[in-house]
């Protein structure tokens, strides 16, 4: 009997560190958020309940955070190089194949909201027309290595921009990694990782920006968590609707950029990137599903 619980245990922590990998994945990809894998995955109220009662109740919301957080500096660790080379070589295949995986995930979250009434319609469309509306921001353009060169004025920005982005990350379909790239942060962060793991460059002034990033996003992460907490626990079919809508909005979000100047070859990569992605997704969910296994 012990022996079956260590191993549930020992399934229960891997399937967490997969699914922190996945989320840490969506955090790479303009318009995509590590939110709407986290409800596609249906660990989501989870991972807020544990961020919420963080401090309340501190050992239990370390269990269950720390292997989703592994996973996910994992996923970013193993992934950052292929996805930044994707996304520069071969753009829109690559969004699409994340847009598939997303799509494929969204039946149990269409049940979650429940039959559709005047309020769970208005806040859908409401929700779709403000995450889409990020597709029409424009980008602001900045040095690549700024961010070797910040005063106190800058590292202020960064830290409010992170909390900002943090923000974006916990609520589903909202992206952070938008927001930087709009803020004109995305690239000169990605850069900066990739410069510190691979090159070893500036580590005194990179270990710095990161740390203040971190700051941002993870008191952006504690208050967010707490308000979405919240609107579950008192509004879950009605929170779930305008989840849907922020999925579905970003979509537009994701291939504003990717699309430009695309060769009909190059959509027809796309199309079989997002057949494909949506196939995996969907097989996965509904063998999840299941097995009852999140």
């Amino acid at each position: 009997m012990e022996n079956v619980k260590m191993g549930s245990k020992i399934t229960a922590v891997l399937r967490d560190i997969l699914c922190g990998a996945a989320i840490g994945i969506a955090f790479i990809i303009p318009g995509f958020s590590g939110g709407t894998v986290a409800a596609i995955l249906g660990i989501y109220e989870r991972l807020v309940g544990a961020v919420s009662d963080f401090f309340k109740h501190f050992k239990s919301s370390v269990l269950t955070l720390l292997p989703i957080a592994a996973g996910m500096v994992l996923g970013v660790a193993a992934l950052i190089l292929p996805i930044r080379w994707g996304l520069e070589y071969f753009p829109l295949p690559t969004v699409s194949l994340f847009v598939g995986l997303a799509i494929g995930g969204i039946p149990p979250l269409r049940r979650r909201a429940g039959k559709a009434d005047t309020k769970k319609t208005v806040l859908f469309f409401a929700a779709f027309l403000l995450a889409a509306s990020l597709a029409f921001l424009p980008v602001m353009s900045r040095p690549a290595d700024f961010l070797y060169h910040l005063d106190f004025g800058g590292y202020l920005l960064l830290f409010l921009v992170a909390f900002a982005a943090s923000c974006a990350l916990v609520v589903p379909g909202i992206s952070g990694s938008m927001l930087l790239l709009v803020f004109g942060y995305y690239t000169p962060l990605v850069a900066l990782i990739t410069d510190l793991v691979l090159f070893g460059k500036a580590p005194l002034e990179s270990i710095l920006v990161l740390g203040v990033a971190a700051a941002g996003i993870l008191l952006g992460f504690f208050l967010i968590s707490s308000v979405m907490r919240y609107l579950l626990a008192r509004y879950p079919q009605t929170t779930y609707a305008a989840v849907l809508g922020f999925i579905l909005g970003s979509i537009p979000c994701i291939y504003v950029s990717a699309a430009t100047n695309a060769s009909p070859w190059t959509w027809v990569a796309a199309f079989v990137s997002l057949a494909v992605g949506f196939a995996i997704s969907y097989a996965f969910v509904r063998y999840v599903e299941r097995r009852k296994l999140l």
